[in-house]
């Protein structure tokens, strides 16, 4: 029987794909930093725990060897080498990337953002070999640059496929966009108020989508980098009507043509310009074909995000998300807005 390793097993990403390994007969080790201990997993899997800042740890968990390690959580150049060392006793590696590693032609990415005219303005949609952001230390982007850089050094040792996955979704996430429609429609929010038109498009990847990419790497090794999204790219308009359809609400929703107005009109996908991303090489070199469009994953998040909530602030469900966007349910500054 094949075996593999999978590194953040009890994640968002790496739940669906220890799912998707063993049901292709895999005997998988699920190792993470809680052993897994709130996972059901069936027959053929093992769970072990991983302190991932102990460099001797995951060559423990490997041992003698295996036939595939899957990183979904390597962050940057040090996590790849804890992998690469051990190319003499892995058989092959699929490791979880970013989009955000992409810059346009003026220099501009996911690390600009915060600049004046320093969102990016990329090709749509935007193939494997759009340049990236240097390789460094200094930010998520670079990390994960520096860590594709170290992975792909070894190539000739060990294929390795690089999967640079876009904007996540799916039970687990520590960074829910959904829950900016949920939450509303959970507080009887029915009228809501949506930037840019309503227009924005930002690539989403359900983690079954992901998983699925893992599978046919692991079916197929080599030294490849593949964008990891779905098959389609929803509007946020049309994100919301299609929460709004498994929650069986209807709202009432009033556009800004032009940027939000303060936290008024922002949403986690609310971009001035679309971010879509090429999936024919994936096609092409795995045969991928999506198991599950971005409306028929949404019951399984919905039904998730609503168990998390129940008794609790948002704010502790979701402390990530709360730091990144704070004023996400500013309901003042709407009602203000549309009193003005």
């Amino acid at each position: 029987m094949r075996t593999a390793v999978v590194i953040g097993a009890s994640g968002q990403i790496g739940r669906p794909v220890v799912e998707a390994l063993a049901r292709d007969g895999w005997a998988v080790t699920a190792a993470s930093r809680g052993g897994g201990r709130d996972a059901a997993w069936g027959e053929g899997v093992r769970t072990v725990r991983l302190d991932r800042a102990d460099d001797g740890a995951l060559a423990a968990v490997v041992g003698d060897g295996c036939d595939l390690v899957v990183d979904v959580v390597a962050y940057d150049a040090g996590h790849a080498r804890q992998v690469t060392a051990l190319a003499d006793r892995i058989g092959s590696a699929v490791v979880v990337s970013s989009v955000s590693v992409y810059q346009d032609g003026a220099g501009r990415g996911f690390d600009t953002l915060g600049e004046p005219d320093g969102f990016p303005d990329y090709p749509v949609p935007v193939a494997e070999t759009q340049p990236t952001v240097a390789p460094g230390e200094a930010t998520y982007s670079t990390r994960k640059v520096a860590m594709e850089h170290e992975l792909r050094a070894v190539c000739d040792e060990l294929p390795v496929t690089v999967l640079r996955a876009g904007a996540v979704h799916g039970p687990y996430s520590p960074l829910p966009r959904e829950l900016y429609f949920v939450k509303r429609n959970l507080d009887g929010r029915r009228d809501r108020v949506l930037a840019h038109g309503g227009r924005s498009r930002f690539h989403p990847a359900a983690a079954r989508n992901i998983a699925e990419l893992v599978r046919l790497a692991a079916a197929r090794p080599g030294s490849r980098v593949l964008n990891a999204c779905d098959g389609d790219t929803p509007t946020v308009a049309g994100i919301g009507a299609a929460i709004d359809a498994v929650m069986g609400v209807e709202t009432r929703t009033a556009y800004l043509e032009g940027p939000p107005a303060g936290s008024v009109g922002r949403t986690p996908w609310s971009v001035p310009r679309p971010v879509v991303f090429d999936m024919a090489a994936a096609e092409r070199e795995l045969g991928y074909r999506p198991v599950v469009s971005y409306a028929e994953s949404l019951p399984e998040t919905v039904e998730w995000l609503t168990g998390e909530l129940r008794g609790r602030d948002w704010r502790a469900a979701f402390p990530l998300l709360a730091q990144v966007y704070p004023d996400l349910f500013d309901y003042a500054a709407e009602d203000a807005w549309r009193t003005a």
